[in-house]
């Protein structure tokens, strides 16, 4: 073994072996991914006082990803006129958050409601690895973000059922 490694060496060998190269793969995203990363759209934030505007904010501890995202609801029609995010955290969450932002503008609550983290990393064709995890954040901001300004709602309107939800939260405030 070793004469024919070095034959091979000083090139005296008389059959050649050709070395395969080694090839590494680039991982390669989406278009729709490098474009949301580099050019995120809707960042920002909107007052979270304000009763049109509702805001979930959601979080994975075990890596770290937190998502702000906020919808600002037009009083007379009901629909979510704008939406916005903050997110810090990996690019995958980052997408999502955008894309999230804009899917939700021009529809109603309801509507939102249906949107699933599958339909987002379909959408972005985000590796397996992020495929759950960063769609689902966006998934959890929008509904948190809807139940924010429905309860801020049903509080203007003196709604007894919204203070019911509230008050063992109150009391333990109190506590």
């Amino acid at each position: 073994m070793l004469r024919l490694a070095s034959k091979r060496l000083l090139g005296l060998t008389s059959r050649e072996i050709p070395s395969r190269p080694v090839q590494i793969l680039p991982r390669l995203y989406h278009e729709k991914v490098i474009d949301h990363y580099n050019n995120p759209r809707n960042v920002g934030s909107f007052d979270k006082n304000d009763p049109n505007v509702g805001t979930g904010l959601v979080g994975a501890p075990a890596c770290g990803d937190v998502m702000k995202l906020q919808i600002k609801i037009d009083e007379e029609s009901g629909k979510i006129v704008d939406a916005c995010f903050k997110t810090f955290g990996c690019g995958s969450a980052i997408v999502s958050s955008s894309v999230a932002t804009e899917w939700v503008k021009g529809k109603s609550m309801d509507e939102v409601l249906t949107i699933k983290n599958t339909e987002i990393a379909k959408h972005l064709s985000l590796p397996p690895v992020n495929l759950l995890h960063c769609s689902m954040l966006a998934e959890d901001a929008i509904k948190a973000a809807v139940k924010d300004v429905e309860l801020k709602r049903a509080k203007l309107k003196g709604n007894s059922s919204a203070d019911a939800a509230n008050a063992p939260i109150e009391k333990a405030a109190d506590a």
